[in-house]
């Protein structure tokens, strides 16, 4: 495996954008659109949404209705995305939207909680299914995703050609998947080179996210020496639920270059080939990996 950057070009925007999503699929991607424009105003090239950035409902069946099939990019959710990533010719990591089972009927008792990516023509570039479903209950708050999705079943990474910029190698995640190193790992060195991007779209708890969410996305960004954006659910919800927001861009050093720490908006940064270059040139611990 070639553990090669990118090729030699300018530095790129990337924006992540942080949302406080309700219970209203309609008021969702409006917010969504708004903020996809922005982002291109401000010169993204590629712009990632939170995870449920189309629904934060009152409980977690709340989310079955709205289930798409997979590749129906004329559905509601799936349009939004497809029509934003044309109209203003960017990349789109689209978050997360409830997707139905392969061959489950509509409407269904689980789903999968998946990434759909939409490039600059409109087209689906690739898809990923949530591979590690949370659960967590400290006596307070109790959460356990298995009760309404299904996990995925294998990585995905794919290539990004950014026109006029380099080609990015990008891995997909979802939220609890962050305090999973071997995904990473795999995506790293089971493709043609190694990871430029990762994406982690997040509806991290208060909790966690206070504890843990920082330090697991520096840590991810040093151990694959490549730029992380997570863009996150970040306030106070309408179902009462909080989330810790704090979307994050890292680069390969683990520099966090932005943060914006709560409620609607952008967290904006430059990713630059040449920094990953370096990085990987003076520590070559890719090169040194063993097992």
């Amino acid at each position: 495996m070639s553990t090669s950057t990118p090729q030699a070009a300018q530095p790129v925007t990337i924006a992540a954008i942080q949302m406080v999503s309700g219970p209203r699929l309609e008021e969702n991607l409006e917010r969504a659109a708004h903020w996809i424009g922005e982002a291109a105003r401000q010169g993204a090239r590629l712009v990632s949404l939170p995870e449920y950035f189309c629904l934060m409902g009152h409980k977690d069946t709340d989310k079955l209705p709205y289930a798409e099939r997979p590749g129906d990019v004329d559905a509601p959710i799936q349009g939004a995305l497809r029509r934003a990533a044309r109209a203003h010719g960017v990349w789109i990591l689209g978050g997360t939207l409830p997707m139905a089972i392969d061959g489950a009927a509509l409407p269904a008792e689980r789903v999968r909680n998946t990434t759909c990516v939409f490039a600059p023509d409109g087209t689906m570039a690739a898809r990923y299914d949530k591979l590690h479903l949370f659960c967590y209950d400290n006596g307070r708050e109790r959460y356990d995703e298995a009760r309404v999705l299904q996990a995925g079943e294998a990585p995905v990474s794919f290539d990004a050609p950014i026109g006029g910029g380099p080609t990015l190698r990008v891995g997909l995640s979802i939220c609890y998947d962050l305090r999973f190193p071997e995904l990473f790992r795999a995506m790293s060195f089971g493709g043609p080179r190694p990871l430029d991007l990762i994406s982690v779209p997040a509806a991290f708890t208060y909790t966690t996210g206070q504890a843990h969410w920082e330090l697991l996305l520096r840590a991810r960004a040093v151990e694959n020496q490549a730029y992380v954006i997570a863009a996150a659910q970040g306030g106070t919800h309408e179902n009462g639920r909080r989330t810790w927001g704090h979307s994050l861009i890292v680069d390969p050093w683990g520099e966090v270059l932005t943060c914006l720490p709560e409620g609607e908006g952008l967290a904006i940064a430059r990713l630059d080939p040449a920094r990953i270059a370096q990085v990987r040139e003076q520590l070559p611990a890719l090169q040194h990996r063993r097992l």
